[in-house]
């Protein structure tokens, strides 16, 4: 009988989708989203870029996956309370704790064109809490934008911050500014003087959450 024919060397190794998006999740949890290129993943499988396009339209697409392997492994949805106005707050903090370890997502959805749809729960549960407290579904849909705007900008300088810091543990340049603050040109600044960064690294996150939910819900209101 004519023996099977050995398999020609140098061909790329099969690869699956899951195993492209384990590859690509670590990728941009090592380097940063802006690292992830075809070019750089079909290398980290041991492909090409030609055979990953056979799993994966584009980077976009990828990127999609990415977010959903994401929301299905890290988002937990929490138990919600009666009241509306507790379960916008709950919710948005719920976001916030389940994207606080993983910046790089936070990048890829301030695109505003990229999301999960298995993370819309999220959405549409600040939304309908929201127009429980009086906001019209218009409103309702700028108060969540501004509290996502707020989510996800409080995220976004907190990991650069924490980066700068484990990169180099000397005094910043805005230390060294606060510290040096001539009174008589910023007196209530120059008094604050080196608490001035322990006081912006607090975390206040939901004092600021609360204070801008009622402030939506109040001008929607008047």
């Amino acid at each position: 009988m004519p023996q099977p024919s050995a398999q020609r060397r140098g061909r790329p190794p099969r690869i699956s989708r899951e195993e492209i998006v384990e590859a690509a999740r670590r990728l941009v949890d090592e380097e940063g989203v802006a690292k992830l290129t075809m070019r750089r993943l079909a290398t980290q499988v041991g492909s090409t870029p030609m055979a990953l396009y056979h799993h994966v339209r584009d980077k976009e697409e990828l990127l999609v996956l990415l977010l959903d392997d994401y929301a299905a492994r890290t988002l937990r949805r929490p138990d919600l309370p009666a009241d509306p106005r507790e379960r916008v707050i709950v919710v948005a903090a719920a976001i916030r704790e389940a994207l606080a370890g993983c910046p790089w997502i936070v990048e890829v959805l301030t695109a505003d064109d990229l999301m999960s749809e298995s993370a819309l729960w999220f959405n549409e549960n600040i939304v309908d809490g929201l127009i429980e407290c009086g906001l019209t579904p218009e409103q309702a849909v700028h108060a969540y934008r501004a509290i996502w705007y707020y989510t996800a900008g409080e995220m976004l300088v907190r990991a650069a911050s924490a980066r700068r810091r484990a990169r180099d543990d000397r005094p910043t340049y805005r230390d060294r500014v606060f510290a040096a603050l001539d009174p008589a040109a910023l007196p209530r600044l120059s008094a604050l003087g080196t608490r001035w960064a322990p006081l912006t690294a607090e975390d206040t996150y939901l004092d600021g959450l609360r204070a801008l939910v009622d402030g939506l819900i109040a001008r929607a209101a008047g």
